[in-house]
């Protein structure tokens, strides 16, 4: 299993107020990222597994989606998730 309870909890830690605080969009646009990474990486390896895609694919609207979201509402908040997770946007 790639996302442990350990894992979550450190990028919750990371990106988030606290390691409790699950419902940021920080915290969830972190969460995504991560995941993101990992299905690209199967994706890599087993190019025919069409519904890993389609997740992949899902998550990926799912973060656009809290991102825009986030540089709606505090365009600083914004630049520095992008910032930190080194995302190309």
């Amino acid at each position: 299993m790639y996302l442990t309870k350990e894992k979550k909890t450190e990028i919750f830690t990371t990106y988030g107020k606290g390691a409790t605080d699950t419902g940021s969009s920080e915290s969830q646009i972190a969460l995504f990222t991560y995941r993101i990474k990992c299905l690209t990486e199967h994706m890599k390896q087993n190019r025919k597994d069409h519904s890993t895609e389609r997740a992949l694919t899902g998550l990926v609207g799912k973060r656009r989606a809290l991102l825009n979201y986030v540089k709606k509402q505090d365009i600083e908040r914004y630049r520095a998730i992008v910032k930190a997770l080194g995302l190309r946007k």
